[in-house]
């Protein structure tokens, strides 16, 4: 009877009921804020340093002219490998300077980030802290909403619980950009929400 009464007294004073008010179809998670705060402040700098520049463009110069079949020969190499156990590529790639440096982080951030890795122009991978599921990004959403646009902006994925440890995640990525402002790679961080 209470809860009647209150919505008689707001109906009829005129003011709308928040919980009925339409939402914006665009109004975002909670969770999204928190999370691009946390890239923009604490993963940009990280990514912005000389040693992570210069990996990125030696793979641009070095893949300048890759083909759509090698970019698909090189995925599919890579996810065999993944799946087979065998990782002649993968360990070449967590091998390198770049991917030591982003592992370093990730097991600074205190359980935060969960992955950490930085693709090429073409969204192949050029360091990662732990070994991912492909090696090309460029038909994923951390790609295409980033670097495949120009932006700038930080877009962070739909959050998902990870199967086998059960935490909560979502996967925020930028456009990388050299010392004049060229789009050269992108980040992708997967952050652990409950950690943040």
């Amino acid at each position: 009877m209470a809860y009647r009464g209150w919505v008689r007294a707001v109906v009829a004073s005129g003011l709308a009921i928040p919980s009925l008010l339409p939402v914006p179809a665009f109004a975002e998670p909670a969770y999204v804020a928190v999370v691009r705060e946390y890239v923009d402040t604490v993963v940009r700098p990280m990514v912005s340093t000389p040693m992570v520049l210069a990996a990125i463009r030696e793979q641009n110069a070095k893949l300048s002219d890759v083909s759509s079949a090698d970019i698909q020969f090189l995925d599919s190499t890579y996810r065999s490998e993944v799946e087979t156990g065998a990782l002649e590529m993968v360990s070449a790639i967590l091998s390198t300077p770049v991917s030591r440096y982003l592992k370093e982080k990730q097991d600074a951030s205190q359980g935060v980030i969960v992955e950490f890795f930085i693709t090429d122009r073409n969204g192949l991978n050029v360091g990662e802290s732990r070994v991912t599921t492909d090696f090309w990004q460029a038909d994923e959403n951390k790609y295409l909403q980033t670097f495949a646009r120009d932006s700038d902006e930080t877009f962070v994925d739909r959050a998902e619980r990870d199967e086998t440890t059960q935490i909560l995640e979502a996967q925020a990525s930028f456009t990388i950009r050299d010392e004049a402002g060229a789009a050269i790679g992108i980040a992708t961080v997967t952050v652990a929400l409950d950690a943040i």
